[in-house]
């Protein structure tokens, strides 16, 4: 499979604190892969250096090959990297369809002002962009929402539309930071019925951060477990369910019980 994103060796640190330390992975073309590991193991963190919020003092990341070290989070964007966020980051008082709109500010070409005046080639490219997100509105089952300011919708419904945003960005990597934080069962078996159908449908490659270990273990593909920055396993989910050194380093804790609850032990 080809690879599409790889880190090699980064090392991240704000002052005293290594928040990553000497981490190397890869993803490739429509894999679902995932990261886990209690707070502050750098999960987030590893987020915001793909996406270049953060630079690694150490190490390169490439896309496609080519590396992204110390490019603008915004360029980054541009090339197919997208993401959503563990606390929502939506326009509160804007409705659905003006939410998934915002994504698709980086697939347009025309001027502010051309935009303004709504006329020709501009008018043309933004009836073209509402189409996308319609399409989008329709994938993600939320028509009944579209014209609502999202202030006023359930927060499962408020997840499913920034999965939106993400998707009207025509990514070709998703970074999901953990999409079913807060929600109920029924909305996390939506949450991973949308995700499932965006891996077979859509062909997009995912990273996903997630404390939900029977969500991960049920639909990733390959799982990388971080412990204060530092990577100590690697693999399949049956073999990080029964991995040594993960079941050493968090026995007696909180995502030990997780990972032997959702192996059935």
């Amino acid at each position: 499979m080809t690879k599409i994103l790889e880190a090699d060796d980064i090392t991240l640190r704000f002052g005293g604190v290594t928040a990553i330390n000497d981490v190397s992975f890869h993803v490739t073309e429509g894999e679902l892969y995932s990261i886990i590991g209690p707070n502050g193991a750098g999960k987030t963190s590893i987020f915001n250096a793909i996406s270049q919020v953060y630079r690694p003092q150490e190490g390169d990341i490439r896309w496609k090959g080519e590396s992204i070290m110390g490019v603008r989070p915004d360029k980054v964007a541009e090339l197919g990297v997208a993401r959503t966020f563990q606390n929502i980051e939506l326009f509160a008082n804007m409705t659905v369809l003006d939410n998934l709109l915002t994504g698709r500010h980086i697939r347009m070409q025309r001027s502010w002002l051309a935009g303004s005046l709504w006329l020709g080639a501009a008018k043309k490219e933004e009836i073209e962009n509402r189409r996308e997100v319609e399409d989008i509105i329709d994938f993600l089952e939320i028509e009944q929402y579209r014209k609502l300011p999202v202030a006023l919708l359930p927060y499962g419904i408020q997840k499913r539309v920034e999965l939106g945003r993400a998707l009207a960005m025509e990514p070709e990597l998703l970074l999901l930071d953990e999409p079913v934080a807060g929600m109920n069962l029924e909305e996390t078996e939506d949450m991973a019925r949308f995700i499932l159908d965006i891996r077979r449908e859509l062909g997009i490659s995912m990273i996903m951060v997630e404390h939900d270990m029977g969500l991960v273990m049920d639909i990733a593909d390959r799982i990388m477990v971080l412990d204060f920055g530092v990577k100590i396993a690697e693999g399949l989910p049956n073999e990080i369910q029964n991995n040594p050194d993960v079941i050493a380093a968090y026995l007696g804790g909180e995502l030990s019980a997780e990972i032997g609850s959702a192996a059935g032990l």
